[in-house]
């Protein structure tokens, strides 16, 4: 990794984490609010735990055995992994977007990354393709969607955060 990309590394970072917290903000507004519950990491914990036992996929990740610090290791890896989403974000944009950031990048860039749950984490987990085996497939693909759209709205307030620290 050349220097160029490294220095985008702290940017990554809070970048993540703030944009991770606006998502998590929405989903706690959304389950006080309405009632509506959210993603509860320690099964996102659980099915990471299991990937070096060479179980990508469960029936149901509730009904798999729990893996000690579950409930941890999900968090972190949420955290992690919009640190990682926000990283592909700079390096498609570049640092002339983390001076002066748009809303339109961020918040497609955000709807965009739902391709992991939809693709990877939820039939990973027994929930199918796009949650298309739960009792709901819409509404839970519609909580998804505005979960990833928060996260974008949270790549694009973060930037705008740091633009105004640095300049």
């Amino acid at each position: 990794m050349d220097k160029a990309w490294q220095s985008l590394l702290p940017y990554a970072v809070a970048l993540g984490i703030g944009a991770t917290l606006i998502m998590d903000a929405w989903a706690l507004l959304l389950k006080r609010a309405f009632g509506i519950p959210s993603l509860d990491y320690a099964m996102v914990g659980r099915w990471l735990g299991h990937l070096p036992r060479g179980h990508f996929r469960h029936d149901g990740i509730g009904r798999s055995a729990p893996i000690p610090g579950e409930k941890a290791l999900g968090w972190a890896a949420h955290y992690l992994i919009g640190m990682l989403f926000a990283y592909l974000l700079l390096a498609l944009c570049g640092p002339a977007w983390l001076a002066r950031p748009t809303l339109l990048p961020a918040l497609a860039f955000g709807l965009l990354s739902v391709a992991a749950p939809f693709l990877i984490l939820q039939p990973g987990m027994g929930a199918g393709i796009a949650a298309r085996n739960t009792p709901n497939p819409k509404a839970a693909r519609l909580r998804s969607l505005s979960a990833h759209a928060a996260f974008g709205l949270g790549l694009y307030l973060a930037a705008q955060s740091l633009a105004i620290l640095r300049f």
